[in-house]
């Protein structure tokens, strides 16, 4: 519990803090999006020290900073934001959940970085910020995030993906990275908010060109980067003496919940 309220803590003080940093220098636009990696790096670096998590992280040479990745990952915990933010040798750009935006000041300093919400309740709207995250993937070299399963997994077993990320890589001719992010439940799980030393490793996989693939292989490239996924993940989890396996997959069936219609991908209109 001391843990936990510390955490709080850090996390009021540290988000102030590094928001209220970002929304003075974005009123320049010259200044805008250049140091918001390097913010959101001391900001996870700070809770994560405060939380007492390592992370360990293999495969970042897959990373390329010279061409735009749409990183997809699982997703377990809060903790993995940080995670990513704190290892990624790029900036990162998530889109996140719409309710995000109505944090005080925070709402404000992700928006202002790039970041993009989205609203899952709303399939119309979750198009529309599916066309913005495409128009900034044309406009400059970016590697944004996407949590396909939509939500935090309760149990850790990777639920079936969304189509969202795969229908914005393929509408960008953008590769997607796929990634694992191990041992973030076990620190804090959804549904709890009591919060766990521990160590998280990012494994990232080989990256999946879209070739010459068109929007009716997007199931087939959703597919493909879910099992990719499931295969980093199926190993012992950070600190595992006895080699335990991972949680087994959900059903592959599509995901519950709002998604992207098939036939309104985003519109064409490219840190």
């Amino acid at each position: 519990m001391l843990r936990t309220g510390w955490v709080a803590l850090a996390a009021i003080a540290t988000t102030g803090y590094y928001a209220a940093i970002i929304l003075f220098t974005s009123v320049v636009p010259a200044w805008r999006h250049r140091r918001c990696g390097h913010w959101a790096q001391g900001w996870s670096a700070v809770l994560l020290r405060a939380a007492g998590v390592t992370v360990t992280s293999t495969g970042l040479g897959r990373v390329d900073p010279r061409r735009s990745q749409i990183v997809v990952s699982n997703h377990q915990s809060w903790f993995d934001v940080l995670a990513l933010f704190a290892t990624f040798p790029t900036s990162l750009r998530f889109v996140a959940k719409e309710e995000l935006r109505s944090v005080p000041v925070f709402g404000k300093a992700i928006l202002r970085c790039g970041h993009i919400a989205i609203d899952r309740r709303n399939r119309h709207s979750a198009i529309g910020s599916l066309q913005r995250a495409a128009r900034r993937l044309r406009e400059r070299t970016l590697h944004v995030v996407m949590f396909a399963e939509g939500t935090r997994s309760p149990t850790g077993e990777l639920q079936p993906f969304k189509k969202g990320a795969f229908v914005l890589a393929l509408e960008t001719r953008t590769p997607v990275l796929p990634v694992a992010v191990v041992g973030s439940r076990a620190v804090m799980p959804k549904h709890s908010y009591a919060i766990r030393s521990g160590e998280i490793e990012v494994r990232v996989g080989e990256p999946i060109e879209v070739g010459d693939l068109t929007m009716s292989d997007r199931n087939a490239l959703r597919d493909r980067a879910r099992q990719a996924v499931a295969d980093l993940m199926s190993g012992p989890s950070p600190g595992q003496a006895n080699g335990a396996l991972a949680l087994p997959l959900a059903p592959a069936a599509q995901a519950t919940g709002p998604d992207v219609k098939e036939e309104q991908p985003c519109q064409r209109s490219r840190k």
